[in-house]
């Protein structure tokens, strides 16, 4: 996986054109001269909770005894989920109810920038590629700063594309994210062989 593709990967995981009418709704109480400022708020904790997961999460994993194999396939089924649920939504949205009141944190911060996809391909590319720690951040802040713009825009885009804009949009991308979590799958299937193989011989 590349910087380009990582990056890519990782805005479709975060789904920010299908989550603008959620921000929306839960923010439609909110008085519209905080709202802005609580919509940044989120995004600055969702891109430090990123950024955690991408720098601390193999170390969690090596303590963990995990390998990156598992890592591969675990992320490849977690996005596939996703990715349906993008594409037959359900009638609660893509992360379920949404509590009342000002947001903190969760829903919009976690699980909806910051989900459990979004993390698990941020340990899944340090784990590939250890070395590489600088093009997987440039990926990761790369993905979160186009997401967080077209969240900040949310109000304009849903004018200029309206719901079913939206809708065709996500699906697009959730048929999509099914492809790269197939390729995903496969490929820690894969590597999974060729390490069984090598210890048997």
């Amino acid at each position: 996986m590349d910087t380009i593709s990582a990056l890519i990967t990782l805005l479709f995981v975060m789904d920010p054109l299908g989550n603008i009418p959620v921000f929306l709704s839960i923010l439609k109480d909110v008085d519209e001269k905080r709202r802005q400022w609580i919509l940044a708020r989120e995004l600055l904790i969702a891109l430090v909770v990123l950024l955690i997961f991408l720098w601390g999460g193999e170390t969690v994993l090596n303590l963990l005894g995990l390998r990156q194999e598992s890592i591969s396939i675990a992320g490849a089924i977690i996005l596939f989920l996703i990715a349906i649920r993008m594409i037959f939504p359900s009638p609660y949205g893509l992360m379920g109810e949404t509590p009342e009141g000002e947001p903190f944190i969760v829903p919009l911060a976690i699980p909806m920038v910051a989900g459990p996809s979004a993390l698990a391909i941020s340990m899944l590319m340090v784990t590939s590629d250890p070395s590489r720690m600088f093009d997987w951040t440039l990926a990761l802040v790369g993905a979160w700063a186009a997401a967080a713009v077209i969240l900040m825009c949310a109000p304009l885009l849903l004018k200029a594309l309206g719901n079913r804009g939206l809708i065709a949009v996500e699906r697009l991308m959730g048929m999509i994210l099914v492809i790269i979590s197939v390729q995903m799958f496969f490929e820690g299937v894969q590597k999974f062989l060729h390490l069984q193989a090598g210890v048997a011989v």
